[in-house]
């Protein structure tokens, strides 16, 4: 049997580096939470080939002396705790201590530093554990800290690293989180030598999300009062119904200045809007929440990503009653309209007296002119309607009606059939984007459709254009958070494009798992199309007949991509024994 060693120090780093580094955005995690800790004004980040070659973090905080700074790469080195009741009350984001020397463990690194009362700083370079010469160095005040060759020397980690530029659009959104959560402070960000963020400092949270949110999301932001609750101090901001997106991953929560994903708070957002949202679906949300450190716990996760609550019940009530009071239709005062009266109407006269009068003596006029225009509508419509009796162009089945609104009930030769149509637009959907060699009818936009989302989001569109392309979609890169779209399919309403383009970024991550995507056949990608589209405009009596056709021109005309039936038949025997007459 083997005997007990204590591990030596850098092997003891490295297995500390394996909890709390991950990839490169976990580095730079790290070194911008010690940044903000430092009371840093300006942080910069710069990274090349995805922050695997290279990750550099500046900032102009209150760097450190010549001691701290060789002390700072001992295991547990900390300035921000001193005895074990310190951990029942922490307000910094760094406390741990493992951070830089399992950095330098994995890496050839260098750090720089000075005080701001110094004439000169420290500069020191440890290559994979083992640190070098510590000498002076005539740096900025603040600190600097250079990661090259991450994980040069631990090549088992290395391979489980994605391509370069799922790499850095994951630094991205972390560089975004914190500054969403610190908009006091300017950031900036440089990839592969080219500035992608230049965010200033603002005392507004709200601009600061605008910036980042881009124009047509910052146009609709409703803001979420500061409100009270159990000594919790809760705002933020929230976005309506139709910016809701599958998963969490558009949700910004912020606990006493850290980032952090929370269920009973995502819940508690998602309950707010009161049933209003469909099915998996969650709203976006940038929320700020200040409480008592001592009644949350921050150290149950290594990264610090996740926390538990004391009270999670008032948690949840406080966020409930703080979006619930921003939802909540504001009280309008009655205005008053200035309505022309003609009177008296004389041949040739110009007789005119105007008065002012109130909303509601104007209600009856309206609703007078509402029923006649409805009711021209009603007879319109009723000549375009096709009647349930009427023969479907689909061999043998007869329409009948509907059933709630969620089956159409045919007559077949057979017996009674009742038809699916969600599915049935599913199987016409995908057979129309695999058939033809796997294209899809496109159709050129006069104006391209300027689509913003996540950085991680925008990194698997142009990653798997291919598919979208195959799918009818023409997507390029504008920049950033924004994909420009200059075709779709040509079976897609204009104004679905945006809709559809995100629910299937949503669905395949969600479906399948970023790690499998690059597997993902086109066949299982255009399934995923076909369920978005199926579900975009819905299906009224008057379009069955249509469907029907649709439907058994395809290949396999009785069941959906995913193998549930379509078409679903009684028999008359079936029927007849029901009732007692067989």
């Amino acid at each position: 049997m083997p005997t007990i060693e204590v591990m030596p120090e850098t092997l003891a780093s490295q297995v500390a580096a394996g909890e709390v580094i991950e990839r490169p955005a976990s580095v730079v995690k790290e070194l911008v939470e010690n940044a903000i800790d430092a009371g840093a004004r300006k942080i910069e980040v710069e990274i090349q080939r995805g922050g695997i070659a290279m990750l550099r973090v500046r900032d102009d905080g209150c760097g450190m002396s010549q001691q701290d700074t060789a002390k700072s790469l001992e295991r547990h080195a900390t300035s921000k705790l001193r005895t074990s009741d310190d951990l029942n009350g922490i307000s910094t984001l760094g406390f741990r201590g493992e951070a830089l020397p399992s950095i330098a463990s994995v890496s050839r690194f260098t750090m720089r530093s000075r005080e701001v009362d110094s004439a000169e700083g420290t500069e020191i370079r440890v290559d994979g554990g083992k640190i070098g010469e510590i000498r002076a160095s005539g740096c900025s005040v603040g600190t600097s800290i250079e990661v090259r060759d991450l994980f040069y020397n631990v090549p088992a980690r290395k391979k489980f690293l994605k391509a370069e530029s799922t790499e850095a659009a994951h630094i991205e959104h972390q560089i975004r989180l914190h500054a969403l959560c610190t908009p006091g402070i300017g950031w900036l960000l440089r990839k592969d030598g080219r500035v992608v963020l230049d965010l200033p400092a603002t005392s507004d949270r709200r601009v600061r999300i605008e910036a980042m949110s881009g124009g047509e999301s910052g146009k609709a932001l409703i803001e979420v009062p500061r409100h009270e609750h159990r000594g919790m101090v809760i705002e933020g901001a929230i976005l309506p119904v139709a910016f809701a997106r599958r998963g969490r991953k558009h949700q910004y929560v912020f606990l006493n200045g850290r980032p952090v994903e929370d269920y009973t708070i995502s819940r508690a957002i998602r309950e707010a809007f009161k049933g209003g949202l469909q099915e998996g679906f969650q709203p976006a949300a940038w929320m700020w929440i200040l409480m008592d450190p001592a009644l949350v716990d921050v150290n149950v996760h290594p990264a610090k990503r996740e926390v538990r609550f004391a009270e999670p019940a008032q948690v949840r009530i406080g966020i409930l009653d703080a979006i619930e009071e921003a939802l909540r239709p504001k009280e309008v005062a009655t205005p008053e309209i200035l309505v022309e009266q003609f009177s008296p109407l004389q041949l040739g006269g110009d007789e005119v007296s105007k008065e002012v009068v109130r909303e509601d003596e104007v209600a009856p006029v309206s609703a007078a002119l509402s029923v006649n225009t409805i009711a021209w509508h009603h007879e319109e419509q009723k000549e375009l309607e096709v009647t349930p009796e009427e023969i479907s162009k689909a061999p043998g089945f007869r329409i009948v009606g509907t059933l709630s609104k969620r089956y159409a009930l045919l007559e077949g030769e057979e017996g009674l059939v009742l038809l699916e149509p969600q599915a049935a637009r599913e199987r016409v959907f995908y057979e129309r984007l695999i058939n033809d060699q796997g294209e899809v009818e496109s159709q050129g936009l006069l104006v391209p459709v300027l689509l913003e989302l996540d950085v991680r989001d925008v990194d698997f569109l142009m990653r798997f254009r291919e598919h979208f392309n195959r799918a009818g979609f023409t997507l390029e890169s504008f920049g950033g958070q924004t994909v420009t779209i200059s075709a779709a399919p040509s079976f897609l309403n204009e104004k679905d494009i945006k809709r559809s383009l995100i629910d299937l970024v949503d669905l395949v991550i969600e479906r399948e798992g970023s790690s499998r995507v690059k597997r993902l056949a086109y066949e299982g990608f255009a399934s995923k199309v076909s369920y978005i589209l199926a579900r975009q405009d819905g299906w009224s009596e008057s379009s069955l007949s249509g469907l029907l056709d649709d439907l058994f021109k395809c290949d396999l005309p009785y069941c959906d991509p995913a193998g549930r039936p379509t078409l679903v038949q009684i028999s008359f025997q079936e029927l007849d024994r029901k009732f007692g007459k067989s």
